[in-house]
């Protein structure tokens, strides 16, 4: 997936991947995708809740090496 941003969140703990990915969202355009990595094990939850509320898509999220990487459209 072509994402038109890379947020690199690795290492940090809860709520820091939100907060910065909060932040990154709010420089892309309607429709750009942001792509978050991070290693923080509660992001799955914690992200696709945050999505819903904010009216963001996530619309692609995998597990590989310990990373998660979330694909978030913004809405």
């Amino acid at each position: 997936m072509n994402a038109d941003q890379v947020l690199d969140a690795k290492g940090l703990a809860c709520p820091m991947p939100i907060v910065k990915t909060k932040k990154a969202m709010n420089n892309l355009e309607a429709g750009q995708i942001l792509e978050v990595k991070t290693t923080d094990k509660g992001a799955k939850s914690d992200l696709t809740a945050w999505t819903k509320s904010t009216g963001h898509m996530l619309l692609d999220s995998k597990e590989e090496d310990n990373v998660f990487t979330f694909y978030i459209q913004k809405g």
